[in-house]
């Protein structure tokens, strides 16, 4: 098990970014695959960014373009680097494992809102 912890979020304009980060109890994020994670009201969570051990990435068609994820190993940290934030990405966000991976238990997440 690893505690990860998400920070960063708030409250934004459209077209506005953030960054997030996750920091983790341990250095874990060079190895298994990553994912970001986010969970809008009335919905159910979904993946938005992945990356694996090798550093390959991998993103939702809704944030294609818009969002990047990365790590540092040294900080053990995660990050998603959102620009272009559009009301519809107002969320809580978290990370964990990605799938085939099982899920550390979640983290408090962080959210984020975008309005004008």
């Amino acid at each position: 098990q690893a505690q990860l912890v998400e920070s960063g979020g708030g409250l934004v304009q459209p077209g506005g970014s953030l960054r997030l980060s996750c920091a983790a109890s341990r250095s874990i994020f060079n190895i298994y695959k990553w994912a970001w994670y986010r969970q809008a009201p009335g919905k159910q969570r979904e993946s938005v960014a992945i990356l694996t051990s090798v550093g390959t990435t991998s993103y939702a068609d809704s944030v294609k373009g818009r969002f990047a994820i990365s790590r540092d190993n040294a900080k053990k940290t995660l990050y998603l680097q959102m620009d272009s934030l559009q009301p519809e990405d107002t969320a809580v966000y978290y990370c964990n494992r990605a799938p085939p991976f099982t899920p550390y238990d979640w983290g408090k997440g962080t959210l984020v809102t975008v309005s004008s």
